[in-house]
């Protein structure tokens, strides 16, 4: 697994799992989608990148909102783009998409729903799910951020401020 050094990581990542996932189908981002004849497949979305919590040890944290956007060519069974988000969504439930744990949180807040067309009108061959997902970028700025307690007793040390003479604490 590789460092996350930027949130532009996450896309690429889930580009990959999806393909190793839905080989008949193309993803990609909307460069990917653009010109193309046939707009069936999977086209990725980063709508929005705030601050989060940063994490343990340190890392900045980028909250990112996804969307993966599903649409079936014209003609397909209906409610077949439905049942494509709806493995998307599974997959995407437990993914970290191969990046690391420690800088990948778990998708949260997925939810699937139909495209609306220009008017009140529903298509139901354009699903797009959408789910939040939290990236600690770069090394960790703690150089123990699992922390090790360790104890010195005032009456056992020559010298309460030297790190040298404090002792694991016992478990």
């Amino acid at each position: 697994m590789t460092l996350i050094e930027k949130p532009s990581q996450l896309p690429i990542a889930i580009a990959e799992t999806l393909k190793l996932a839905f080989p008949h189908l193309r993803v990609g981002n909307h460069q990917d989608f653009n010109g193309a004849t046939d707009a069936s497949g999977i086209l990725i979305g980063v709508e929005r990148n705030g601050p989060g919590i940063r994490a343990l040890d340190g890392r900045k944290a980028h909250a990112l909102s996804v969307s993966l956007k599903v649409t079936v060519a014209s003609g397909a069974a209906p409610f077949d783009a439905c049942d494509l988000a709806s493995q998307l969504m599974d997959l995407a439930l437990d993914n970290r998409w191969g990046l690391p744990a420690e800088q990948c949180d778990l998708p949260m807040a997925i939810v699937a729903a139909p495209s609306v067309l220009g008017s009140s009108e529903t298509d139901y061959d354009t699903w797009t799910v959408s789910f939040s997902q939290t990236l600690y970028l770069g090394p960790p700025l703690l150089e123990d951020p699992t922390g090790k307690p360790l104890i010195a007793c005032t009456w056992e040390v020559s010298n309460i401020d030297d790190p040298d003479q404090y002792r694991p604490l016992q478990e």
